[in-house]
């Protein structure tokens, strides 16, 4: 997947979800802050928690902790924000990494979600290119690594788990496209598209926050010294996020 987001659909890709992210987590406040995969996008950057987190699977250079998505280091209700870009769609087990979100998420805390559409135009002709591939003809248009997981099953589980959403937005509405040149000439579709056909874009992006009903916080929690659970994992931490 990190080559397809140098191509020029993965760029134009990348740029919508990086001003997203800038902009849902430049005001979320307290002290921890975890992105887990996509090292390419520091969707972090524009946030100011003295300690975050760049996680990946396997040991990257870009990364500051190295950890099994569903087993994260970290105590429960110890952070204020997750981020996860692609991710779910990538991990074999998503059930067991939202599990574990949840899990390390202290009440309020938000969990901020990036994941291909697969009602969009770019899903469509990557269904029909993988059909053609399997024929021993074509190439695919996306990434062949992970799998499509809808919108509403995702609001799904992440209500089973006790979240509130709090945004929710589609976005890259221009045809698939591997032309740079093609996609640039089809800026004009990203105003009729989320005016006419909003559901139908090529990423969705999402805000959940955990509640947890019942329950009274006496004092910020984010108060509390920071906790690193036992967990079988390797691990190389890190106080801040590389710029």
């Amino acid at each position: 997947m990190q080559d397809w987001f140098t191509s020029p659909p993965g760029r134009y890709l990348l740029a919508w979800e990086r001003a997203q992210l800038d902009l849902a987590v430049v005001d979320v406040f307290g002290f921890h802050a975890l992105q887990l995969g996509l090292t390419e996008l520091n969707g972090l950057a524009a946030n100011r928690m003295p300690h975050r987190w760049m996680a990946s699977p396997v040991p990257d250079p870009r990364a500051t902790l190295v950890t099994d998505f569903s087993a994260l280091p970290f105590a429960a209700n110890s952070l204020d924000l997750v981020l996860l870009p692609h991710t779910l769609e990538l991990s074999a087990d998503p059930h067991a990494t939202l599990h574990e979100v949840e899990r390390v998420l202290m009440p309020e805390g938000r969990v901020v979600i990036c994941g291909l559409n697969p009602l969009s135009l770019w899903a469509a002709r990557q269904r029909r290119a993988r059909l053609y591939h399997k024929l021993g003809g074509g190439s695919l248009f996306l990434p062949a690594a992970g799998e499509f997981i809808g919108y509403w099953r995702l609001r799904d589980w992440l209500r089973l788990l006790g979240f509130e959403l709090e945004v929710a937005r589609f976005g890259c509405y221009r045809p698939a496209f591997s032309s740079e040149a093609w996609l640039a000439r089809m800026g004009w579709m990203e105003g009729l598209g989320a005016r006419w056909w909003p559901v139908f874009g090529a990423v969705y992006f999402l805000v959940a926050v955990k509640r947890v009903r019942g329950m009274t916080l006496l004092s910020p929690a984010w108060k509390r010294p920071m906790k690193m659970a036992n967990a079988p994992v390797s691990v190389a931490t890190s106080t801040t996020t590389r710029a």
